[in-house]
């Protein structure tokens, strides 16, 4: 069995009139991420460490902010998307430890609904992902509720 790791990292800055999508849900905010797609910084950082773990470049290089297709899109398709990629180079997913960084809103109360979304999309089970949430004491970017970040570490396998 070849088992593989990948590291990734997303941050977004917080704005008025935009959503707050997290882990694939919906999280009611008084503000939301900016981005060109829905800017779910945690699903960027799982995307990133899975590419990275199937030696395919970045999130970035496959759906750039540049292009018409990805405005506005949402992020969830961009994970199938990479689910998809690395199963061309005849990967799975093994395992999913995921840190999203911000002080409000709080994150806990909705892990489990972002691991049930994730789970379904990536086919797999919600024992394989790990979402943890974490503040940096008003330190910061974050601290300062400028924006939210997330890391991400996957584990992926090929028989």
């Amino acid at each position: 069995m070849n088992i593989r790791i990948g590291m990734g990292f997303d941050v977004h800055k917080l704005v008025e009139d935009r959503d707050l999508w997290l882990g694939g849900i919906k999280i009611e905010h008084t503000l939301g991420l900016l981005g060109h797609s829905d800017a779910d910084v945690l699903i960027h950082a799982i995307c990133d460490a899975m590419l990275g773990a199937a030696n395919m470049r970045d999130i970035g290089f496959h759906f750039p902010d540049t292009a018409a297709e990805t405005d506005g899109i949402d992020s969830k398709i961009l994970l199938r998307k990479t689910r998809d990629l690395i199963a061309q180079k005849g990967y799975r997913l093994g395992n999913i430890d995921a840190t999203v960084c911000a002080e409000r809103p709080k994150i806990n109360p909705h892990v489990p609904a972002m691991k049930k979304c994730l789970a379904e999309v990536l086919e797999c089970d919600e024992e394989d992902i790990s979402i943890k949430a974490t503040t940096t004491e008003k330190l910061g970017f974050t601290g300062r509720e400028e924006g939210i970040s997330a890391y991400a570490v996957v584990l992926i396998e090929k028989d």
